[in-house]
């Protein structure tokens, strides 16, 4: 297959240009190498892969139509992962944040709707379009947030509230994937992501926070809990994700037009507190932590529920929240000089 990843140097991206290598599809790659660690990234896959595997398109989605355009003539299948992805930033830029991932994502349609053949497209969305969720009732239990009402998570038929600048834009975005594809009859797929954790992700303060504490504990970093730490997720290995989209992208007879949660349900959740704890215990020493006041649209509890996707598609986590942790852990362990080179520590 001939794949596009749009924002194929950054975590999410590198990890499906990679596992998509390995199976022999032939891969290209959109970004402009804005975010800290890509360049690394594309030096890994260089490293990885033959020189003639993938090709790479340093361009902007906002701006630069016309090498999209080429980056994309003649995929079968298009990911768009770029994205401005912290709330903290879309709350003090956000018209940056607009014209990234709205814009951005408008862009990226309308010249998958021009091509011929027209491409299938997987957009990479986030919980946060279901905004705080202020009217779901939450109760606590052994030390954390849960549900009261809803053992199996959060489903796709949750009303909408974006919230933040964030959840608007990416909220407002997927909504144009979805028309896309019921207007024009383009073959789309949403993904609605909760909390994707695993090797080369670069996480920092504002996002990706199971891999911000796992580099903070080890380098002796102080950490801000913003909020109680009682507050729950459910995490989703990379790994996993990847296997969704490329079965998404197998089935899409059935996924077309399709919204899926993709997270790690009701069996993968963790509370800062508990990641906090595990980090601990696995580091070996005490990690300094402190408390600060909520951030604005932060839910005190997020799980998907994941069961569309399973019925649907036939997927669902495989890699569990210890494994999942001891393989990021293992990671930042053994390439622990990137980091202080980043400045990220």
């Amino acid at each position: 297959m001939n794949l596009l990843v749009v924002g194929g140097a950054g975590f999410i991206g590198t990890n499906t240009v990679a596992a998509f290598l390995r199976k022999g599809h032939r891969v290209r790659i959109f970004d402009n190498l804005s975010r800290t660690g890509t360049e690394l990234n594309v030096q890994w896959l260089k490293d990885e892969f033959a020189s003639d595997a993938f090709k790479i398109f340093r361009g902007d989605i906002r701006t630069d139509l016309e090498m999209l355009k080429d980056a994309m003539e003649g995929a079968e299948a298009v990911i768009h992962l770029a994205a401005q992805v912290a709330v903290t930033t879309s709350v003090a830029k956000p018209r940056e944040d607009f014209e990234i991932n709205t814009l951005g994502t408008f862009n990226v349609l309308e010249t998958a709707r021009l091509m011929d053949p027209k491409p299938i497209v997987v957009y990479a969305s986030t919980n946060k379009v279901y905004g705080g969720m202020e009217t779901v009732a939450v109760t606590e239990r052994n030390n954390r947030w849960e549900y009261r009402d809803l053992p199996g998570g959060v489903p796709e038929t949750q009303l909408l509230d974006f919230h933040s600048p964030y959840g608007c834009s990416k909220g407002a975005a997927e909504q144009y994937v979805r028309d896309y594809h019921r207007i024009y009859g383009l073959r789309t797929v949403v993904m609605r992501q909760s909390c994707i954790y695993g090797a080369r992700q670069f996480g920092i303060e504002d996002q990706g926070w199971v891999a911000w504490f796992t580099i903070a504990g080890l380098f002796n970093r102080p950490i801000t809990i913003y909020g109680d730490g009682k507050q729950i997720r459910d995490i989703l290995h990379v790994d996993d994700l990847v296997r969704a989209y490329e079965m998404a992208i197998e089935k899409i007879d059935v996924t077309a037009g399709k919204i899926y949660n993709i997270g790690g349900g009701p069996t993968n959740t963790l509370s800062l507190l508990e990641l906090m704890g595990w980090l601990q215990s696995y580091w070996g020493k005490v990690i300094p932590h402190t408390f600060g006041p909520t951030r604005p649209g932060d839910q005190p509890v997020y799980v998907s529920n994941i069961a569309k996707a399973a019925a649907e598609f036939g997927w669902q986590p495989t890699i569990a929240t210890t494994q999942g942790l001891e393989q990021l852990a293992g990671w930042v362990q053994k390439n622990r000089d990137l980091f202080p080179l980043l400045g990220l520590v």
